[in-house]
């Protein structure tokens, strides 16, 4: 996958290697910090100042906080038989995520290190789901960020795509003639006012891209992916291969 080839609902699996670093404190409230391997200082940050350590969630058995279920990064050893000045490696072994937000950045934003990222990509582990918190919490609902393209050698695996064909927009009619706008997989309009309910019947029409009447490839592809199957048959697989409820 491309640095800006994410979207909302992608089913993915992330990974990065193991790379060797130094842990700089054991396990404390739910954390561990390690020397990150692969960022540097941004000594011409306006707002702040890293000092190039980096504190990991580790579930300690406990309620997890939703930043430690999100965690993504690993250390091998484990991070109960770590201890401060301990030398281990640290990476992401084969995740499956789901996206829940993607966000561009121009210029690009300003993180305290570098390279300094373009894009946000906000992904939850198999097994966990959106959940609101909140307004003055400090916790984090849709999961965890990632910033393809900072430095971090993450390789990413698209695993499924709901609707791949449509793009954000788009306008279709159903097969039962209702008109629908589609605002992202999990989130469509219907044009008659009703309740989306079960949402759009198969195969669906494209009618306009970007506001305009579509080509006839763009047609073409909307109603070969949509010809069979149908829109809780696509609900249905995408629950079974992130075990999480669709994203509102």
């Amino acid at each position: 996958m491309g640095e800006e080839d994410f979207r909302v609902g992608d089913v993915l699996s992330v990974a990065c290697p193991f790379t060797v670093t130094r842990v700089e404190q054991s396990v404390m409230r739910g954390h561990l910090s390690v020397r990150w391997p692969w960022w540097e200082i941004d000594n011409d940050s306006a707002f702040a100042r890293w000092n190039g350590i980096v504190a990991l969630g580790v579930n300690s058995g406990e309620r997890a906080a939703p930043e430690v279920e999100s965690e993504l990064f690993r250390t091998d050893p484990p991070p109960e038989q770590l201890k401060a000045g301990d030398v281990c490696r640290v990476g992401v072994p084969p995740t499956v995520v789901h996206v829940t937000a993607v966000d561009h950045h121009d210029p690009p934003l300003e993180t305290a290190w570098l390279p300094r990222p373009t894009q946000t990509v906000t992904v939850l582990r198999r097994g966990l789901s959106y959940r609101e918190y909140p307004d003055e919490s400090h916790l984090d609902g849709p999961g965890y960020t990632i910033h393809p393209g900072d430095g971090i050698p993450f390789t990413f695996e698209l695993l499924m795509r709901p609707y791949a064909s449509l793009r954000v927009g788009d306008e279709v009619a159903d097969a039962v003639g209702r008109a629908w706008r589609f605002d992202g997989p999990w989130d469509w309009a219907a044009f008659d006012g009703e309740p989306a309910g079960a949402g759009p019947a198969w195969p669906l029409v494209l009618l306009t891209r970007a506001g305009m009447p579509c080509s006839v490839e763009d047609a073409q592809a909307v109603a070969a992916s949509t010809a069979t199957g149908s829109h809780q048959e696509t609900v249905r697989e995408w629950i079974s291969l992130t075990d999480a409820s669709p994203t509102p």
